[in-house]
């Protein structure tokens, strides 16, 4: 498309300095939303992450921030130029209209390819393409050279970065952030089919009898060691279960009361009684058991067909 080694270079740059705060607002976000029993080692874990990208940001950013140059400001960027040409707009307010169709388009992809949520995905890459285009004007009128681009944008991201971070610090403060709770949902709302991995299905019906097929369950003492591959029993047939509002029966519990969960009992001869705990949100609710050693369990993930 004729872009040239400068303009690849500046795409690059203006694209690349809005990942670090876009890295750090998803962390905070992560922090907000459901650990499934991982305790602190999950936020540490996380946070440890986080540093690890940002020491080896210098070596990936760029190519990020090529690949998405590449993909959706550039592309647009051309489109952009001919549609101001033929109807005599100013080209800066079609490169932004059309680099936010361009992020829906892919959203779109996304959700053919990998099932990504559309609602979630389509604004956000629609949004991704907005301080770029805003870059490329700025760095077109008031810079030259490699450097002139780069040092720029090193400037801008860090800025980025300390904004997100102080609006991540003054929400929390101020409540607007608050801590994960998970849904209160009544046994009427827990009755019905729920799905997880390879094939895991559990029906949960009225007047509490429950179906298992393919269904994780807690192994029989001695059957199968806690720190195996996987630590737990894989179960099929029918069995009971009952709410337990009040999560006494809660495992992982550091006090009288737990999580708010489901008690599954087998009436066959496969697996324990097992704690499915509520997680997830009120639309979109989970049931998950942390399985095998404490600190680092193996969590088995349900959600509603």
């Amino acid at each position: 498309m004729g872009w040239g080694n400068r303009r690849l270079n500046e795409a690059a740059a203006v694209c690349a300095m809005q990942f670090p705060a876009i890295g750090l607002a998803w962390w905070i976000g992560d922090q907000l939303g459901d650990d499934y029993a991982y305790g602190g080692a999950y936020g540490a874990f996380a946070l440890f992450a986080l540093a690890c990208l940002l020491a080896v940001a210098p070596l990936v950013l760029p190519v990020l921030g090529l690949g998405h140059a590449v993909l959706q400001v550039l592309p647009a960027e051309a489109l952009a130029r001919e549609a101001a040409r033929r109807t005599r707009g100013p080209v800066w307010a079609w490169h932004l209209g059309l680099a936010a169709v361009l992020g829906v388009l892919w959203a779109g992809l996304a959700l053919l390819l990998w099932d990504w949520p559309f609602t979630v995905t389509a604004p956000l890459f629609a949004v991704l393409g907005v301080l770029p285009v805003l870059g490329l004007g700025w760095l077109r009128r008031r810079t030259r050279g490699f450097w002139g681009v780069w040092l720029p944008a090193l400037f801008a991201s860090v800025g980025l970065f300390l904004l997100v971070f102080l609006g991540g610090v003054l929400a929390t403060v101020t409540g607007i952030l608050e801590e994960y709770e998970p849904p209160k949902l009544s046994a009427a709302q827990l009755t019905g089919v729920w799905r997880g991995e390879k094939g895991a299905v559990l029906r949960l019906g009225t007047g509490g009898r429950a179906e298992l097929t393919a269904l994780p369950a807690e192994a029989v003492p001695g059957s199968v060691d806690p720190y195996a591959d996987p630590p737990f029993e894989v179960c099929d047939g029918t069995g009971t279960w009952r709410l337990d509002a009040k999560g006494g029966y809660d495992p992982y519990a550091d006090g009288p009361g737990g999580r708010p969960g489901v008690v599954v009992r087998l009436d066959e001869r496969c697996g324990q009684e097992t704690y499915w705990r509520i997680g997830g949100t009120e639309t979109a609710p989970e049931l998950f058991v942390p399985f095998g050693d404490p600190d680092a369990p193996e969590v088995r993930i349900l959600t509603r067909d």
